[in-house]
């Protein structure tokens, strides 16, 4: 039987037609920003505020493996420990060594450098990520001599930041109405006690150029309205700053020449003076006070309020009241 001839109208043979595989989605990252692995973790908190990232992670995971984060750019990290029983092993080249952690411990690294770790032993840390422009900051805030790093340290305690943790905890918790002039004033209380006790690198102090910065009395009352209104309204430093018509950096450094003082150091006096009148008040209790003040609660205004009069809120409304 002759072969059958295939007509032009009839299509050529040839491979069966095929669809397109769609991309397939990228897998989630198996680490985090801080190379946590993010599944083991049953706290795992992200805030960013004051010019700094707060993190606070937690597990029970008494065998969580290994932390890595290679070198970078993004200036240091200071971990404080919420609970104890954790124990590293900071891996180095060759060399390793082993750290136990109790409450209020600290550890203090330095993201230029790479970073190893295996970690047992469940943990809660409250974690705070320092750029060096912060450092930089928090130099021309206070004044004085200035530093550049901050030492490593691994498992030693420090009370002030096991303190100032505590509150750090209730912001990440409701991070949405923190108010951003108050993250910012704990960001520049961190950050002077860490360049205070961890501080390298010093150079020489601010010194201004151009003569001596002032404020116009126009400008610090503008400045003093603006800050004492950060009780009601949620503003920053920038836009007080801003509303001067000068830049934050040159603002803090004018204020300070003005008034004697930095702009945090003086609302927090002023906060104190509020308090005061509040003790004075019979009925109020300490913690509706500290909420009233624009403290984070009552050990925060105890803090603060035994800073600036010598004596706690309640030794001195036993004198005073």
């Amino acid at each position: 039987m002759p072969a059958r001839l295939r007509l032009m109208s009839e299509p050529a043979p040839g491979p069966e037609p095929f669809l397109l595989a769609a991309a397939a989605p990228k897998p989630a990252p198996s680490t985090d920003a801080l190379g946590c692995s993010a599944s083991k973790l049953v706290i795992n908190q992200h805030f960013e505020g004051g010019g700094l990232t707060f993190y606070r992670k937690r597990t029970d995971n008494e065998r969580f493996g290994t932390v890595e984060t290679p070198a970078s750019d993004r200036g240091f990290l200071v971990g404080v420990a919420m609970q104890g029983g954790h124990r590293r092993r900071i891996l180095q080249g060759q060399h390793a060594t082993a750290h136990d952690f109790d409450i209020g411990s600290v550890y203090i690294r330095d993201f230029n450098d790479d970073y190893r770790a295996d970690l047992t032993g469940g943990f809660d840390f409250v974690l705070i990520e320092l750029p060096r422009a912060f450092i930089e900051r928090v130099n021309d805030e206070k004044g004085g001599s200035r530093v550049s790093s901050l030492l490593p340290r691994t498992g030693k305690g420090d009370p002030v930041l096991a303190n100032l943790s505590q509150v750090l905890t209730t912001v990440l918790a409701q991070p949405a109405p923190a108010n951003s002039l108050f993250v910012e004033h704990l960001s520049l209380t961190i950050g002077a006690h860490l360049l205070a006790h961890y501080g390298a690198g010093a150079t020489t102090g601010w010194e201004p150029a151009g003569g001596t910065r002032v404020l116009s009395r126009k400008l610090e009352a503008r400045a003093k309205d603006m800050l004492l209104s950060t009780l009601r309204e949620d503003l920053s430093m920038t836009d007080i700053a801003e509303a001067c018509n000068l830049s934050r950096s040159y603002f803090i450094k004018a204020f300070r020449q003005t008034v004697g003082t930095t702009p945090h150091r003086w609302l927090l006096e002023q906060r104190v003076q509020k308090a005061q009148e509040l003790l004075r008040v019979p009925g109020q209790s300490i913690t509706d006070i500290a909420l009233l003040c624009g403290f984070a609660d009552q050990a925060h205004l105890t803090r603060v309020f035994t800073s600036v009069v010598a004596v706690s809120p309640g030794a001195w409304r036993k004198v005073h009241a």
